[in-house]
């Protein structure tokens, strides 16, 4: 996000910079008395034009990036529509379940645990394996590595965008 508006920033002051010597550069000749009046004219529209143009290049940027604010966040692969809770707990699955488990629509790819692509499991077993672990609680998934609600919730998630 912060590169996002480095970028934008960036480009903002760039384009200001050509204007700016476009503007000032008058190719060293004299207005004769005539048209003094008319060069004012022209600078007076040419600074409105560019104050336009920093609107539309501000606004039109930041308008799109206030509106997009959270769509990836509460969208999963495919556009699948999360709930809150779901939207929650895809962060929590990311920072708690990612390391070892492959879940395309948190961007993990760990090697340890069973990728949830491919088995899709119900949210029950989901629910079950958070509980009580795997490979009798003393393998590799400890049991309650999260628990209460947001346990639920991570279960939902799994179900909801797994192999999807």
């Amino acid at each position: 996000m912060i590169g996002t508006w480095v970028f934008i920033l960036a480009f903002i002051l760039v384009a200001l910079a050509v204007v700016g010597v476009a503007m000032t550069s008058g190719g060293g000749r004299r207005a004769p008395k005539g048209e003094a009046e008319g060069r004012g004219q022209r600078r007076a529209w040419m600074t409105g034009l560019m104050l336009v143009i920093v609107i539309v290049g501000v606004g039109v940027p930041l308008a799109v990036i206030i509106g997009n604010n959270d769509t990836k966040a509460k969208n999963g692969p495919g556009g699948i529509e999360l709930t809150e809770a779901q939207a929650d707990a895809r962060q929590t699955f990311a920072i708690k379940c990612g390391n070892c488990h492959t879940l395309g629509a948190s961007n993990s790819v760990g090697r340890v645990g069973p990728n949830l692509d491919q088995l899709r499991p119900p949210a029950a077993l989901v629910l079950n394996a958070i509980q009580q672990g795997r490979a009798r609680g003393m393998g590799q998934m400890p049991a309650n590595v999260i628990s209460g609600q947001e346990a639920k919730d991570v279960a939902a998630y799994v179900e909801k965008v797994a192999g999807r």
